[in-house]
């Protein structure tokens, strides 16, 4: 698929510091890369991949603060590209959930990522439960142009006859599910080979934005890395700061601004369990109704590539972001959730699996028809220069990932930047 570069450690990077400052003959400009962007998981890998492949004479640094890129919220997921039908038609969260699902499977059919249009189920089993699935396909189809179609109980039975939908389904045919860790290999692997640098064991410890004159940032970015192993610390200064640091992205945020300025991040942890049985047996994804106001999308079923069930994420929030152990205690009812959908589920055959953490900017809000909707916040941030700032990167940022890599580059080059389908 791809050639498969050097992976960088700090020590040898900041060895390398003085001469990569050749860049530029310019003043202001004498950094020792044109983009630093903080955090190895899905988006800032596609992110660094799009700067990389789309900026000639540029560089681009991707720092990652563990010993392997992705291994938080981009592993520990439900690896579903989203389709975009909960976040309302004006929210960055569909357009980019729209723009990144039509890239994704481009993508993924290009560099041979396993991936499958699998298709989504959404089942209602009240009245009350089917006219919020019937106003979801009109917006759907009016306002989104997200494809979607309904099924009455009788025609999804004969197709799922093991899952149970009182009142009917809204089928979405354009969901799907993909391999995360072979998606962020081959955003490695291209970022990388487009010249691009992945420094591991590089937590960031500090940032500063330089400049005698104009806004802070106009004379580029000082960052403090230190190297998780040694304990090592190193300076690297960058044009570009982006900051996708997802779980430790407010953490870098609150490093810059000043004290009435600062953010804070609530972690919601999402317990998954496995399932051993081979019945009942389904084909595709089987979501609950989403309840407003919830700040997930309930316990759903998913598939992995290899066609096994599991069921997650619920929402437990927690105070500790490395926090994955998984609590059992949310087992029965979990169970509680699914046998309103699948009735014949052996609850013996499930166990606890794996946990992840989604990054929220607040407890609410998942859909936009509940109160408290939160959005994508992506921005050039306000008084400053040269820094892209993303938080609250949670779902669907994996399905979002390639559109958002696209957003940045345009936020920082405007129409000098590339579409991504160019790539």
């Amino acid at each position: 698929m791809f050639s498969r570069a050097v992976r960088h450690q700090l020590l040898p990077l900041s060895h390398r510091l003085a001469a990569a400052r050749s860049f530029s003959s310019t003043a202001s400009r004498m950094a020792d890369f044109t983009h630093v962007a903080i955090g190895g998981g899905v988006i800032g890998l596609a992110t660094a991949r799009h700067l990389a492949l789309t900026q000639t004479n540029s560089s681009t640094l991707l720092l990652e603060r563990h010993s392997q890129i992705g291994t938080e919220s981009s592993s520990r997921n439900s690896e579903v590209i989203h389709a975009g039908l909960y976040y309302g038609a004006d929210s960055l969260k569909t357009k980019l959930c729209i723009r990144g699902k039509n890239l994704m499977y481009d993508f993924c059919a290009r560099y041979h990522v396993p991936h499958s249009n699998s298709g989504k189920w959404v089942v209602a089993q009240d009245e009350e439960q089917r006219a919020a699935l019937e106003e979801l396909h009109r917006v759907c189809r009016d306002e989104l142009g997200v494809p979607t179609r309904w099924l009455s109980s009788e025609e999804a039975r004969r197709l799922e006859p093991d899952v149970r939908c009182v009142e009917g389904v809204l089928e979405s045919t354009t969901t799907g599910i993909v391999d995360s860790h072979a998606l962020m290999s081959a955003l490695q692997g291209g970022f990388e080979e487009a010249g691009g640098e992945t420094a591991l064991n590089s937590t960031v410890v500090a940032v500063e934005p330089t400049g005698v004159s104009g806004l802070p940032g106009s004379g580029g970015w000082r960052i403090t890395v230190k190297d998780s192993e040694t304990g090592e610390q190193s300076i690297i200064e960058a044009e570009t700061l982006v900051n996708c640091a997802g779980l430790g992205a407010v953490d870098v945020h609150n490093m810059i601004v000043p004290q009435e300025r600062r953010m804070k991040m609530y972690y919601a942890k999402g317990n998954y369990f496995s399932y051993a049985a081979s019945k009942p047996k389904v084909s595709r994804l089987i979501y609950p109704v989403t309840m407003p106001g919830a700040g997930g999308l309930g316990t759903h079923l998913t598939l992995d590539m290899a066609g096994r069930m599991r069921f997650g994420p619920d929402v437990e929030w927690v105070d500790d972001p490395t926090d994955l152990r998984v609590n059992g205690d949310r087992l029965p009812p979990a169970l509680v959730e699914i046998k309103k959908y699948l009735p014949g589920v052996d609850e013996t055959a499930l166990a606890a699996d794996y946990a992840g953490i989604r990054a929220k900017l607040g407890k609410a809000g998942a859909v936009a028809s509940g109160k408290g909707f939160l959005d994508f916040y992506i921005k050039k941030e306000d008084g400053f220069e040269g820094w892209v700032n993303l938080l609250g990167m949670e779902s669907p940022g994996l399905t979002s990932s390639l559109a958002i890599g696209e957003m940045v580059g345009g936020l920082i080059y405007g129409e000098r930047n590339k579409k991504a389908e160019e790539l």
